[in-house]
């Protein structure tokens, strides 16, 4: 296997579709979701659906290893159409679920946004998820020495 590849092999099993009413945090929600269902690998195959003020983070330079992290939050304002979001079901090496989601926004103009969900993102109307569980295999995050940030760390079972 390359150097530049981790990788495990699992199979789909469980689906859990989740409705967010309004004011309820996205990510809190899904966090909430999937610890109720004990959903600790998984993916996140669809999101859809109205936000009121999403906050998200894109990466920017930074002085570390890597040369790259999350920047400061971005904040969009009025209604916003998530058009598309996605993402993994990872746990710690304690067990903790961690999920690393991004999305793709669209304003009232068109104007597309997007970037990694943070907390404080609320429904406006409706957000309509499907999550699938992973089985097979462990969806692990780690700090990753070399690069000095937290990654997704892939492994089988």
């Amino acid at each position: 296997m390359s150097d530049y590849i981790e990788m495990a092999q699992g199979k789909l099993g469980r689906v859990i579709v989740v409705r967010l009413r309004p004011g309820a945090d996205v990510l809190l929600s899904l966090e909430e979701a999937c610890r109720e269902h004990n959903i600790t690998n998984g993916v996140i195959l669809s999101a859809i659906g109205s936000l009121q003020s999403p906050q998200f983070c894109d990466v920017v330079e930074m002085p570390i290893k890597a040369g790259y992290g999350y920047g400061e939050v971005l904040h969009l304002t009025g209604p916003i159409e998530l058009t598309a979001g996605s993402g993994i079901i990872c746990h710690d090496d304690q067990g903790n679920t961690n999920l690393h989601v991004h999305m793709s926004l669209s304003d009232r103009y068109g104007n597309a946004h997007g970037g990694h969900l943070v907390e404080g993102t609320k429904v406006l109307l409706t957000v309509d998820v499907v999550i699938a569980e992973i089985g097979g295999l462990v969806m692990g995050r780690k700090f990753d020495e070399e690069l000095e940030v937290p990654l997704f760390a892939p492994k089988q079972a």
